[in-house]
């Protein structure tokens, strides 16, 4: 079974922590970058805060047919 990650700002993904999800705050694009490379095989779904979505917009996570699903959080 995969897992739940979340990536972006503390503020905006610190509450997914209680729902199981594998939080990783990333307050910069740099961070964001870092923290979407630890993912690791097990991940099946990542959402991202839109600064982080804008972060990793160069690599276009969500094309990848092999990684995971990829949503964005509304403004």
């Amino acid at each position: 079974m995969g897992t739940v990650a979340v990536i972006g700002e503390a503020v905006r993904v610190a509450g997914f922590g209680l729902a199981g999800a594998r939080v990783l705050v990333a307050e910069d694009a740099a961070e964001v970058r870092t923290a979407w490379r630890s993912l690791g095989p097990r991940v099946a779904v990542v959402v991202l805060t839109p600064r982080a979505a804008e972060a990793l917009d160069a690599t276009a996570p969500g094309e990848a047919s092999d990684g995971p699903l990829t949503v964005v959080m509304p403004e």
